[in-house]
């Protein structure tokens, strides 16, 4: 009898079936019937399901290009819905499939939702989490519960997601984390493309290694080949240093970077600074150059010293590094200032070489010649002398008159007080003219004289007191008896005009316009990228067209249920 029931339930079935499908279509974009394709046992219980077929045993439906198989399921025929349960699968093509304890699937919408340890295998990764739907219209799968996304690179953790088929996109508007062997990446607004494995950041991320730490609020990431860029706020930390710029561009491999636009480069164990508008770090190498209205910054006595040049370049590790500044360098101290084509400075021996016609400015003082040196003191941090080889001249105007103090010979050594010149020898064929006045700034007369060695004591930058060593030949004038053209010395050349009176003054007008340029720009940009997603690079959308397509393995998510 109940063989005979069970025969005539599938012949009503069957019937209803055919009927349906000869049935004239009003409306072509009707939706189409699920179709059971096998089912070990049909049968039809009013109590248990009412409206339903119910299907037992390697049961196995299609719809529209999607089969779904379990091990029970309901068919409820007038809404076209089925609701299925135990070893659940639900298979589009070869793209995605969906397995779960249980799931329901809705003909006319084309929609799916599973539950019961929900995973969702695509080539590229897979989504195990409580409960997925999956739309069929949009092609787009979504999950409200935490789920975790494993590929062969990274390991995604969040409390929600999208996965948008047709593009291989998983999105996350809430709290995520990427994990990979070399990284952490976390966000609240991450794009990641499961076949490329690129990664676009939007709103604050943070991506740490041991190596360095990133921040961004706009930045793409290559997590396959470990290349990045970064818009909008970023930097990179590393132990020493701290890199800032309105776009980074990164390489984990050879931890090199670049900066673009309003870069700043901070070391913050010597408390130095360089800036600019462009910018290359190659951190295994401990060198960097930077140009474009560079700038370096170094603290100095409780003061700050301002290098500029059109290149500056740094090179070897903490405590051994090297300062280069290249073409028309400039640099500012609040009590000196100066130029020459280079500077040579190292952190180690703590000397400074001034290279290439070379012109100092100590307080009120001139100072040239053919090489210079500043010496510091590593322990004090502070300035301690001053050597000038070969043609040294210094000059300073006289405090009331029209005319020049003047000392001239080979060579020059000078040892600094509390930042400032005070003890200066001059050697070897030296000349002076100086105007000698008395406490009450009266001139009393022009000195004027050789010898083989003077020594000046500054205070404030002013002559304190000369002394003559050595064959000392010359004399005393009255103002009146000394001629205009025997005041000043063979070589004298005044440069007071060049002299840089601030920390401004060491860049040019078209570098400054140059500057005011590019951070208008800047502004401007980032403005205009507010809170906009970044474009999808073309790298991106063509990444599966350079080769085919990986089949996804299924067997994992057949037996995992």
């Amino acid at each position: 009898m109940k063989k005979l029931l069970f025969f005539i339930s599938c012949l009503l079935l069957l019937s209803v079936q055919i009927i349906s499908a000869q049935a004239p279509k009003k409306n072509a974009q009707a939706p189409k019937k699920i179709n059971i394709e096998h089912s070990d046992y049909l049968d039809v219980d009013q109590e248990t399901a009412p409206d339903a077929v119910l299907l037992t045993g390697n049961v196995k439906v299609n719809h529209d290009g999607v089969v779904l198989t379990c091990n029970k399921a309901y068919y409820f025929q007038k809404e076209n819905y089925l609701k299925a349960f135990g070893n659940v699968q639900l298979v589009q093509g070869d793209t995605l499939f969906l397995n779960s304890k249980y799931a329901e699937y809705n003909g006319n919408m084309k929609k799916a939702f599973a539950t019961g340890n929900a995973v969702m295998t695509s080539p590229d990764a897979t989504l195990q989490t409580d409960t997925i739907n999956f739309d069929r219209n949009t092609q787009e799968v979504f999950y409200n519960t935490k789920g975790t996304i494993i590929n062969k690179d990274n390991t995604l953790v969040s409390k929600s997601g999208k996965y948008f088929v047709t593009e291989k996109k998983f999105q996350f508007l809430t709290e995520v984390t990427i994990t990979n062997p070399k990284y952490v990446i976390k966000s609240n607004h991450l794009d990641y493309y499961s076949n490329s494995g690129h990664t676009y950041l939007l709103g604050p991320s943070t991506i740490t290694s041991k190596a360095n730490y990133i921040y961004t609020e706009r930045g793409f990431y290559d997590t396959k080949k470990n290349l990045a860029h970064f818009l909008r706020k970023s930097y990179i930390k590393y132990d020493d240093r701290l890199i800032e710029g309105d776009s980074l561009f990164y390489n984990r491999n050879t931890e090199f970077a670049s900066a673009t636009r309003n870069v700043k480069i901070t070391d913050s164990i010597n408390k130095g600074l360089v800036k600019g508008h462009y910018a290359e770090i190659y951190k295994l190498k401990d060198s960097m150059f930077v140009t474009k209205r560079a700038v370096a910054i170094n603290l100095v006595e409780n003061d700050s010293v301002y290098i500029h040049g059109q290149k500056l370049m740094v090179t070897g590790k903490e405590g051994e590094r090297i300062l280069r500044a290249f073409k028309n360098v400039r640099f500012y101290k609040t009590d000196m200032s100066g130029k020459c084509d280079s500077i040579h400075s190292n952190s180690k021996t703590a000397l400074t070489k001034l290279i290439g016609n070379p012109i100092l400015w100590n307080g009120d003082s001139q100072i040239t010649g053919e090489v210079m040196h500043l010496i510091g003191d590593n322990k004090t941090r502070k300035l301690d002398s001053l050597k000038v080889i070969n043609n040294t001249f210094l000059i300073s105007k006289d405090t009331l008159g029209t005319g020049y103090n003047q000392v001239k010979g080979l060579n020059l050594f000078g040892k600094f007080k509390d930042g400032k010149l005070h003890d200066v020898d001059v050697i070897k064929n030296t000349e002076v003219v100086y105007f000698m006045r008395n406490d009450a700034n009266e001139l009393i007369g022009i000195n004027k004289n050789v010898s083989s060695k003077i020594n000046l004591i500054l205070e404030n930058n002013a002559v304190e007191t000369i002394t003559f060593f050595n064959r000392v030949d010359g004399d005393i004038f009255p103002e009146e008896d000394l001629p205009e053209n025997a005041r000043k010395l063979r070589g004298f050349v005044w440069r007071g005009d060049e002299r840089i009176k601030s920390k401004d003054d060491i860049f040019s007008a078209e570098e400054n316009e140059m500057n005011d340029k590019l951070i208008k720009e800047g502004k401007e940009q980032e403005e205009k990228d507010k809170n906009v997603p970044l474009k999808v690079r073309k790298e991106t959308l063509n990444y599966d067209k350079k080769k085919p397509a990986v089949k996804a393995d299924t067997s994992a998510a057949k037996t995992k249920k």
